[in-house]
């Protein structure tokens, strides 16, 4: 693939701290552009390590970090305007009001003050603030102090979005607007999204690439699609309407009327209904007992 059609390239990316301590070893992977790619890790993995280095907070050791072509060590102004990162931490001024919050970060990034306000006010308006913009961020819930980040990130219209645990701590509803609201930015603008997040479920429902890091290093590197084709076994629980005992050859427990049994390819969930008739046991329901990415994310252990 052509380089100017990534928006983002890193090539053996590598950072060690004056401890010693290895936070990067050669990552290497690309995002094209439009694309909307999730990192997976768990702490300690190496993504804050390098959204840090992304966002210029924190040097690199070693290797290269392409912007839309260009290098973030040459060309660190222009490469800096493509980007909107939401952190992880909330670091509001909870003293601002939501709209100076926005528009004060449109200045930074060059968008004068009568493009930025009524942007800002369109924004926050998406976002379900529009009732709080003449509001300071310290009488906002954790939920909408998460949106209010979000407005932050998208004010100069980045090219591409950085979301570190997006929405980190954030109920079952407003999680979901976020994801309808970021599905919709991305289908109205092509903005590019790289997005990291422990609700693994965001991934299957909004990526359509991976990139799993373990101790600094990339696992893997793949469509969404192809990582869920590559997991071997998948844990199901069957609701039945009499036991059976630990001898049902994909048995794992059986309680309340609920069977958990374990299939991989060889062993289909197909093989499993088979026996269960021939048992004369009757199906109520069958659901997936874990995320199918998170298994495989666990299966690299």
């Amino acid at each position: 693939m052509h380089k100017k059609s990534l928006a983002l390239s890193i090539r053996w990316l590598k950072k060690v701290y004056p401890n010693g301590n290895i936070a990067l070893d050669g990552v290497d992977f690309s995002i094209p552009e439009g694309g909307f790619v999730a990192l997976l890790g768990e702490n300690g993995a190496g993504k804050s390590t390098l959204i840090n280095i992304l966002s210029g907070l924190i040097p690199k050791t070693d290797g290269t970090i392409e912007v839309f072509g260009e290098s973030i060590d040459t060309h660190r102004e222009s490469t800096k305007l493509s980007l909107g990162i939401m952190p992880q931490e909330i670091n509001l001024s909870i003293f601002e009001k939501c709209i100076d919050i926005v528009t004060t970060v449109a200045w930074y990034y060059g968008v004068p003050y009568d493009i930025a306000h009524p942007r800002a006010i369109k924004i926050l308006t998406e976002l379900g603030l529009g009732d709080k913009i003449e509001e300071t961020a310290r009488t906002l819930s954790w939920g909408m102090k998460r949106r209010l980040m979000l407005a932050r990130a998208l004010i100069h219209e980045p090219k591409l979005l950085i979301l570190d645990e997006p929405t980190a701590g954030v109920d079952v509803a407003l999680r979901r607007g976020m994801w309808e609201y970021l599905q919709k930015l991305q289908k109205e603008t092509g903005m590019t999204i790289l997005l990291t997040t422990h609700y693994l479920e965001e991934v299957e429902a909004l990526c359509d690439h991976v990139t799993i890091l373990d101790h600094g290093r990339v696992v893997t590197s793949d469509s969404v699609k192809n990582t869920l084709a590559k997991l071997e076994q998948e844990v199901y629980i069957i609701e039945i309407d009499s036991p059976v005992d630990e001898s049902f050859p994909w048995y794992m427990s059986y309680e309340d009327g609920f069977l958990t049994i374990l299939v991989d390819k060889k062993n289909t969930l197909a093989s499993v209904f088979e026996k269960l008739s021939w048992l004369s046991k009757t199906i109520l329901s069958v659901r997936p007992k874990e995320n199918r990415l998170e298994t495989f994310f666990l299966s690299k252990k």
